[in-house]
């Protein structure tokens, strides 16, 4: 795992130098929307809903939209104005309960792995939480954005979780209408629920449905039903000939160029490749001594003859 933020937990007068890790990956299954025809992806342009002409990105401002529907423009200048911060301290507020924090405010985890420097105040807070079956309410500053969030023991490592602000979380507009129960249906519910207990072991479940679409999918590339487009960067998992890619890079650089590829040359030049500029001097060089050779044996050969 590669750390995605250095900072230190401060509870008191002690300080743990710690680094953040994601804890979390989502495994979703995700398609891309393709030209049924050909399996081309489909681009997306921004378009201006008012013109209708395609905006360059610089072109792109940030914009509020109020209730009545207006639309409040804000410049670079307004959002340097925003309070941000760029703190590298997981400051603890307090040491709660456990039972006290609703999950529904939990947002995102990390695990929190101690500096070398840290690793002693690192053991004491975490053994400090077990003992007291607390969380500790932390604020810090991710993405220059300040958050609550909760820090807690998980196998030995404590875990930050960012929390919701409580103004997020959404209350039901309906009422829900029971009934009258009777004591015998809750008895009978008691019953179920009684046999159907037990302790929760994440491994005894799977996610059926990314298991069958791989399923299909491996059928499919069996069957050859792929397309392979000019967009295409995945080689699907077959051995990639690195010459042949290497051959197919020049031939493209060369057709931008507007110069012929290496299969449009004649079949001399590519038996024969011209010799680099380079050479140039020490051919002409050699070409010059072998003149000269030449006329040497000529002379001596015109002596030879005369005497």
């Amino acid at each position: 795992m590669r750390a995605i933020w250095k900072g230190a937990v401060s509870f008191g007068l002690v300080s743990v130098p710690v680094k953040l890790y994601s804890a979390t990956e989502s495994h979703d299954v995700s398609f891309r929307q393709v030209h049924a025809k050909d399996g081309g992806r489909i681009k997306y342009q921004r378009v201006c809903s008012i013109d209708g002409e395609e905006v360059p990105y610089s072109d792109i401002a940030k914009g509020y939209e109020t209730e009545d529907g207006e639309m409040v423009i804000l410049t670079d200048d307004d959002l340097s104005n925003l309070p941000t911060t760029s703190s590298r301290e997981i400051a603890v507020e307090k040491f709660v309960p456990s039972d006290q924090i609703d999950p529904m405010l939990f947002e995102k985890s990390y695990y929190l792995e101690p500096e070398a420097s840290g690793a002693k105040p690192y053991a004491l807070l975490r053994q400090a939480l077990i003992e007291a079956d607390r969380m500790a309410v932390v604020t810090v500053a991710l993405r220059q954005r300040t958050t609550t969030a909760v820090l807690r023991v998980r196998d030995d490592v404590i875990v930050l979780q960012t929390m919701m602000w409580p103004d997020e979380i959404r209350q039901p507009d309906f009422k829900v209408e029971t009934g009258e129960v009777k004591d015998a249906e809750v008895k009978m519910a008691r019953m179920l629920v009684e046999t159907l207990a037990g302790d929760f072991e994440p491994e005894e479940f799977e996610d059926d449905y990314a298991e069958a679409v791989q399923s299909v999918v491996k059928a499919k590339i069996e069957g050859g039903e792929v397309k392979r487009t000019e967009t295409s960067t995945k080689t699907g998992g077959e051995v990639v000939d690195l010459l042949a890619a290497l051959q197919r890079s020049v031939e493209a650089a060369k057709s931008s160029r507007g110069e012929p590829a290496e299969s449009e040359e004649p079949k001399k030049a590519r038996k024969a490749p011209a010799k680099a500029p380079a050479k140039k001097t020490a051919a002409k060089k050699t070409a010059a001594k072998k003149t000269a050779a030449k006329k040497s044996t000529t002379k001596k050969a015109a002596a030879k003859k005369a005497s």
